[in-house]
């Protein structure tokens, strides 16, 4: 349990949340602190739960081995783009998604609306994607994240759609990272623009 005055923030997902191929400061959840004390929340430096590769059953796994804190005034979920690399089914996404969406909120003091869910980021736009096929890719990735859009919007959850600002890297190489696949500090920072909008409300109530 949180025993100080400070804002608290967990951050669950996978590559992109730990901002593979980028600095520290570059990655989103340290992008997405640096904007809330903007705002002037006093906001602890966020726990970060994540890890290239990561599938959701993964992710499910790593969470069960507990948190530094027993509940966060916001948490944020991103996972999925591994599933749908490795070729798993949409059902088991959605059989899957449901049970680490379960265990944000409960991690959020049981509070739907102190979670966020973030689409899926389309890398088919990437060079390293071109390699694949772009088509297909962006085809997954909708369909992936109409379920976690359903799921997450069902339990109350807001949900923030990232998936067109990743999409702007096909015309746009300063949103890719050094590796041609992850996204760049530039587009970490696009999509802290659209957090940032989503929690306004937060944000004012933890002033």
């Amino acid at each position: 349990m949180n025993t100080t005055n400070e804002f608290t923030y967990l951050a669950l997902g996978d590559s992109y949340t730990i901002g593979e191929s980028v600095a520290d400061n570059e990655r989103f959840p340290h992008q997405l602190v640096d904007a809330m004390r903007d705002h002037g929340v006093a906001v602890a430096t966020p726990e970060i739960i994540a890890r290239t590769g990561w599938s959701t059953g993964e992710l499910i796994n790593a969470v069960a081995g507990g948190t530094s804190l027993e509940s966060y005034d916001l948490v944020i979920l991103l996972v999925g783009v591994n599933d749908q690399f490795r070729g798993y089914a949409p059902a088991q996404y959605e059989q899957e998604f449901p049970k680490i969406l379960a265990t944000a909120i409960d991690l959020a003091g049981g509070d739907p609306a102190n979670v966020v869910v973030l689409s899926i980021p389309d890398w088919g736009v990437t060079p390293f994607g071109a390699e694949y096929s772009p088509e297909r890719i962006a085809a997954e990735i909708d369909t992936v994240n109409a379920i976690n859009r359903r799921l997450s919007e069902a339990a109350g959850a807001a949900y923030v759609d990232i998936t067109p600002i990743s999409r702007r890297a096909a015309a746009d190489s300063s949103l890719i990272a050094g590796d041609n696949l992850h996204p760049s500090g530039e587009m970490y920072r696009l999509w802290v623009e659209q957090l940032i909008a989503k929690l306004r409300a937060v944000l004012v109530g933890a002033d």
